[in-house]
């Protein structure tokens, strides 16, 4: 009965994900809608979940500080109060606000308060953005949902949205790029960099190790 108890969240999560699929095959395009997301490394998250179906675009930018038309470099310093972040758009007849929400805990340490895997400091830390009462109960929902399965107190806060602010042209799509850039180990593509960047932060090694089988974008 116990084991039984600890697995019941995490079949919710697998029926939910398989919902969102079987709804994608079948549904008609709906209204666009957004939400915005902090997970950590904008690249990584606007990588992750450009591969959602029923995500049309994902936006790198900053937001939740004070400074207007904040740099990359404004924001890494600190200061600003912003944190990387990313706008999703998506058609509400494939995917619903709640499966994204809920995606995105699982795809970051949302016990981590002080950034997210190598990176560190508040501009990498995790967040979601609400514009309104509907959006902050699905956030709740989903921040309830993976605290119960994890068994962990999830730091991520619900925050009120501010004006977001988008990123420098060379961060957007940054992990497909095909623009040659000078890492440690030379002349390498935009891309290259990406995934050496990302296995070197240890941020799908951390996720699988918090969410195993229910981690949506790593190789289990």
């Amino acid at each position: 009965m116990k084991l039984l108890r600890r697995a019941r969240p995490a079949l919710l999560f697998l029926s939910i994900l398989a919902g969102t699929f079987i709804n994608a095959a079948r549904a008609e395009a709906g209204e666009t809608r957004e939400i915005i997301v902090a997970g950590g490394c904008f690249w990584c998250v606007e990588a992750d979940f450009e591969r959602v179906r029923g995500v049309k675009d994902a936006v790198s930018g900053y937001t939740g500080g004070t400074v207007a038309n904040p740099t990359y470099k404004q924001v890494t310093r600190g200061g600003t109060g912003h944190y990387e972040a990313v706008k999703i758009s998506y058609d509400s007849a494939v995917i619903d606000r709640s499966q994204l929400y809920n995606l995105f805990f699982r795809s970051i340490d949302p016990t981590d308060a002080g950034g997210q895997f190598c990176d560190r400091g508040q501009s990498y830390a995790t967040a979601i953005f609400v514009t309104n009462a509907a959006e902050r109960a699905d956030a709740e929902a989903a921040k309830a949902a993976a605290q119960a399965e994890l068994g962990q107190r999830i730091v991520t806060p619900i925050l009120d949205a501010k004006p977001f602010y988008t990123a420098e042209g060379y961060h957007q799509d940054y992990f497909k790029g095909t623009n040659r850039v000078l890492t440690r180990f030379g002349a390498i593509s935009q891309k290259d960099a990406y995934k050496r960047y990302r296995k070197g932060c240890g941020r799908d090694a951390r996720i699988k190790e918090l969410w195993g089988a229910d981690a949506p974008f790593v190789a289990n």
